[in-house]
């Protein structure tokens, strides 16, 4: 959840570090730093806070070399500080290193150091390793590295460097995103291919147990133990302009703007020209395996999860198959039921959340087929899966996910009817149908983003209460809950999700005047229930806003005031009921004043447990 970022090459690398890091601050942001080879030797310049802040530093005493490493922090061990900060470096101030992961076995490591002699100076686990390195250093930093890492224990992303060999930057993967950018008589290090992309398209992804040595001609990439490894090199054919604001004020309102094409990437060549028929021809699953299917789990955090919990509805109304949700953190340590005719869906935009990918290796060490859903081809889960269905929603920068989610549920949708199909739980004519109205959510999208200033004002009344709810049934509380996150997450507004039967059961005693409660009402056999709920609500001084379905008018007289999508199956409703609460967070966060796009305290990938 940190960032890393160096060069090697024949340019100022002060340049390219800070270019890349601003690419990466999504990632962390409570302080960065680099280290950079100069006439002096290894320099190091590190600030607390947003990289503006490094920056200032460096325009004041900037640091020239053509060698460095640099880093974007989001603290795991030691509070946010200059000191602890990356890059770190050792007594003797010639090693340095910036660490994205966490060094689970880093006290027993620093009480050995110290009992040697060494000195430390900031409460994180990352200094631990520059002092090993250092302790282990026999004149070739390759090798000292290598005996490093067989020390460590946890997830780690390393960039390493001394200054008694500066020609040579070393990098490692454990667990823990990495990539090599290869240039011409300059190479790369990152922790995501944005960070690079200025500079080259040409990229080798790090396995976990890799690492590579770099210089300015060339890259060797090799195992832990020193084999040397040849592999295929990746070219990057994203558009750079798809990283950048295209104009928006803010990443988050773009990649909102971004979802018709999302979902029209998604569904791409996976729909039959005649519209009657999926096909997910990537997957290897057959179809006697298909068959033999007698329950799914769906694993995933935050926003995924709640994807998840759209994907379970979807598969169990297609495919007739039971579908248990569960959050990745804590699947594994309940030992569930696991067996090889158990399919296990794993759900993560970046392809890199640890929690997720625990669950995904444990489902594998028990038999059952994993398949994964995510945005990041050659990602960690893409890698480990049995079967990947990729969305193709391209880079989510801003933290809180938008895209990425409405494009989880697409693939979703696709999985249930090609699941149906393969079954024959759904009639030819109910799968044609259902396919015409998952071409028609593209531009049924695009009629709410027409839209989209008829939220502010209300999302700028939202604004001014401590505390608010959601409520839904059935589908429409599966979107309570990402609406609700969406809101907590961007705005710090107080905000709970309430499946809307469970009123009686406590909640109402939260109901007072003037509270808003935001419900949906999307899901049209649960609409008279839905409206009696709406009036329990309102009889305790709630002030309501619905979002309401085209055409259905018996919701608009039980509610203050109303958003209206375009009609659609109700299976499908998610991907169109969740657009204006994506833009009512995104407008009471700005009325708020905070940071759209880095809310406090989160980051975009969570690589930790």
């Amino acid at each position: 959840m940190c960032g890393i970022v160096g060069y090697i090459g024949k340019r100022n690398s002060q340049e390219i570090l800070l270019e890349g890091l601003k690419k990466l601050e999504y990632r962390g942001y409570d302080s960065a730093g680099v280290a950079v080879y100069t006439a002096n030797g290894l320099e190091i310049k590190k600030a607390k806070g947003r990289i503006a802040n490094l920056e200032s530093k460096l325009e004041e005493t900037p640091l020239n070399g053509s060698v460095g490493i640099g880093h974007t922090r989001w603290a795991t061990h030691g509070k946010p500080s200059d000191v602890n900060s990356h890059p770190h470096t050792d007594n003797s101030l010639k090693f340095s290193v910036v660490h994205n992961g966490i060094i689970e076995n880093y006290i027993a490591l620093k009480e050995e150091l110290t009992a040697k002699g060494h000195q430390f100076v900031s409460e994180t686990d990352t200094e631990v390793i520059s002092h090993l390195i250092a302790d282990l250093y026999e004149g070739d930093i390759l090798k000292a590295v290598q005996k490093a890492v067989k020390q460590m224990t946890g997830a780690f992303a390393l960039g390493v460097l001394t200054e008694y060999e500066p020609d040579r930057l070393v990098a490692v993967r454990q667990a823990s995103p990495l990539i090599i950018g290869i240039g011409e008589g300059e190479n790369f290090i990152g922790s995501d291919i944005p960070a690079i992309l200025e500079y080259t398209r040409n990229v080798f992804i790090l396995n976990d147990g890799e690492m590579a040595l770099l210089t300015r001609d060339g890259v060797e990439l090799m195992t832990l133990e020193g084999n040397f490894i040849s592999r295929e090199m990746f070219h990057v054919d994203w558009d750079i302009v798809t990283a950048e604001k295209a104009g928006f004020d803010h990443f988050m309102l773009k990649e909102i703007y971004d979802q018709p094409k999302a979902y029209r990437d998604t569904m791409g060549s996976r729909i039959a020209t005649d519209g009657r028929k999926v096909t997910l021809n990537e997957l290897s699953i057959t179809a006697e395996a298909i068959r033999n299917i007698n329950r799914v789990h769906i694993v995933a955090c935050g926003t995924a999860y709640h994807a998840g919990m759209v994907g379970k509805y979807v598969i169990e109304k297609m495919a007739r198959i039971p579908v248990e949700t569960d959050v990745a953190s804590e699947y594994r340590y309940r030992s569930p039921i696991i067996t090889k005719d158990t399919l296990v869906i794993v759900v993560s935009q970046s392809g890199e959340t640890a929690d997720t990918l625990a669950a995904l290796r444990e489902a594998k060490r028990c038999g059952a087929h994993v398949m994964a859903i995510t945005n990041v081809v050659g990602s960690s889960v893409a890698r480990e899966a049995d079967d990947i269905i990729t969305t193709w929603a391209g880079p989510e920068i801003a933290v809180a996910s938008t895209k990425a989610y409405t494009s989880q549920l697409i693939a979703f949708y696709l999985l249930g009817i090609h699941l149906a199909q393969t079954i024959g739980t759904q009639t030819e004519s109910e799968i044609a149908e259902m396919i015409t109205a998952l071409k028609q959510l593209p531009e049924q999208v695009e009629e709410i983003l027409a839209q989209a200033e008829d939220l502010k004002a209300v999302a700028e009344e939202m604004a001014k209460h401590d505390n608010l709810f959601f409520i839904g049934r059935g589908l429409d509380y599966a979107v309570a809950l990402e609406g609700s996150l969406k809101l907590k997450e961007i705005s710090y507004i107080h905000s709970e999700a309430y499946a809307a039967g469970e009123l009686k059961h406590g909640t109402l005693a939260l109901i007072e005047d003037g509270v808003p409660v935001i419900a949906l009402g999307t899901q049209l056999e649960l609409l008279e229930k839905t409206v009696s709920n709406i009036k329990e609500v309102k009889a305790r001084g709630a002030n309501v806003l619905g979002i309401a379905v085209e055409g259905e008018h018996e919701l608009l007289k039980s509610v203050d005031s109303t958003f209206v999508i375009p009609k659609t199956l109700d299976v499908l409703s998610p991907a169109l009921s969740v657009i204006p609460l994506q833009l009512l967070s995104y407008y009471a966060s700005l009325a708020r004043g905070n940071d759209v796009d880095k809310p406090r305290n989160l980051a975009k990938s969570v690589t930790v447990e």
